[in-house]
């Protein structure tokens, strides 16, 4: 997806949504595996314990299945799922961005990382957030080029009318 910004026009925005594949699968395996133990396992202590891992597991896939993220004129935001998860960053606090590679070890999900926070759904591929004090934030995403450009657009549609 491409955007430009113009003052006439500053209302555009960068959008995109990341289906988590894995995340999905994964959670749903475990799912499957979990309904189908308390459905073998008599009433007791373990259906309880089994009980409590499904809901967590369907509120974790409610929570994580995607990650947007959104940039405007003046904020980018990322979220997950259904948005009760997200960070909001105000563009006048952002200093650069780059693209980055995550090692597989730095996972999917909500991490804290040597770089800072990681908010990430699938892949490896991220851009980085440098903030004017010093902070960093790391967003997952499979199109870094064009979440890169929207940013530096905006950081200079931002920096033009300041």
């Amino acid at each position: 997806m491409s955007v430009s910004w113009t003052k006439e026009n500053a209302t555009e925005t960068y959008k995109h949504k990341q289906i988590g594949t894995l995340v999905l699968y994964a959670l749903g395996f475990g799912v499957v595996a979990t309904a189908a133990l308390l459905a073998l396992v008599s009433p007791g202590p373990a259906n309880v314990v089994a009980g409590v891992v499904l809901v967590v597991l369907l509120l974790c896939m409610f929570l994580f299945w995607s990650l947007s993220v959104e940039v405007t004129s003046d904020r980018l935001a990322v979220w997950f799922g259904p948005g009760v998860i997200r960070r909001v960053f105000r563009m006048e606090d952002i200093g650069d961005a780059r693209i980055v590679r995550n090692p597989w070890y730095y996972g999917w999900g909500i991490r804290l990382t040597p770089h800072g926070w990681l908010f990430n759904v699938s892949g490896f591929d991220a851009v980085e957030l440098q903030f004017k004090n010093n902070r960093r934030f790391r967003i997952g995403t499979d199109e870094p080029q064009q979440l890169l450009t929207a940013i530096q657009q905006a950081l200079r549609l931002y920096e033009s009318g300041t």
